[in-house]
């Protein structure tokens, strides 16, 4: 079982660097796993798996459907390409090409896909992604996650090597807050309890993980217990989980640093209205909205994503449950 930590606002190594790491370690281990990269190795650090492993590197240009193309051809030779860009350069960019080339073909891509959402920053509104999930949730087969934090991060790049298909994590490229303790191993498609509760659900993934525990202690002071789930594979869903973790509260709230439509809300909904069982549910993410510019911290509070947003949402659930 994964281990939480105690120090909730230590962040630890930057993202970018966990996943070229771990890249170049699983690249001693097996002379099949190759990396692609659309112009962004300064951003992303993939320019140092190119000096390290220069045979082993393709630098594709600002061309990310090629790209995608490139790895879907590479994988039929037998190779493990794991590619990066931005995430909406990664998904809605290049999504006929991972579909068809990739999924539809068999084929094997390992997708990092970064800056989702307000992570953006003053990259501004063309670079900003509050669809990616809901896109690539809609390939057949398809592997979807949301990184809480760099240990997370590692485990779920080491994790991708195992096996076949599409496979897309989104995260930040700089560090964020730990969640886990070093050494935490996960289960794709299993999400995670990091704090047990009796009163409200509260289901999030990747950094907004952290916020939500943040609310989750805020709440405790009002006197109201709330159990936050990590649900880091929004694809394959945990609906065992989801179900039974929801009997007996009160009020069920997705949390997510995406677009209410398609996103972890969505998916969490369709597993409740299968169900048949009644729930108050909400989802708390971005509404009909384009990114913009600004700082992260500017844009996580534009776009009502910070632990104090959640909080009021709750308030007003409850509220309406009494």
């Amino acid at each position: 079982m994964p281990e939480i930590v105690q120090d909730r606002n230590a962040k630890g190594r930057e993202l970018r660097d966990v996943v070229v790491q771990t890249i170049q370690s699983l690249m001693t281990m097996d002379d099949r796993v190759v990396a692609l990269e659309a112009d962004l190795g300064g951003a992303s650090h993939f320019t140092k798996i190119g000096e390290s492993n220069p045979l082993r590197f393709v630098q594709c240009g600002i061309s990310e459907a090629n790209m995608m193309g490139v790895a879907a051809g590479m994988s039929s030779e037998g190779f493990k390409p794991y590619v990066h860009t931005f995430s909406p350069f990664a998904t809605r960019r290049a999504f006929d090409q991972i579909y068809l080339s990739g999924a539809y073909a068999c084929n094997t891509i390992n997708i990092y896909g970064s800056d989702p959402g307000f992570t953006v920053g003053p990259n501004g509104g063309t670079h900003t992604s509050w669809e990616d999930v809901a896109l690539m949730r809609t390939i057949p087969g398809a592997v979807v996650v949301d990184a809480a934090d760099d240990v997370q991060m590692e485990w779920v790049i080491r994790e991708f090597s195992k096996i076949d298909g599409i496979h897309y994590v989104r995260a930040n490229r700089k560090a964020v807050r730990n969640v886990y303790a070093h050494g935490s191993v996960f289960e794709l498609g299993h999400g995670v309890v990091v704090r047990p509760g009796s009163d409200v659900l509260v289901i999030s993934a990747g950094q907004l993980v952290s916020e939500a525990l943040d609310a989750a202690d805020l709440l405790a002071l009002e006197g109201v217990n709330v159990e936050v789930i990590d649900m880091f594979t929004i694809k394959p869903l945990d609906a065992d989980l989801v179900l039974a973790e929801m009997e007996g509260k009160e009020a069920v709230i997705t949390f997510e640093n995406h677009g209410v439509i398609g996103g972890l809300g969505s998916a969490v909904a369709e597993v409740l209205a299968e169900s048949g069982r009644g729930a108050s549910f909400r989802r708390h993410g971005v509404t009909e909205r384009f990114g913009q510019v600004g700082t992260p911290a500017f844009l996580q509070k534009e776009y009502g994503l910070e632990s104090s947003d959640l909080v009021d949402d709750i308030r007003k659930m409850l509220a309406q449950e009494s």
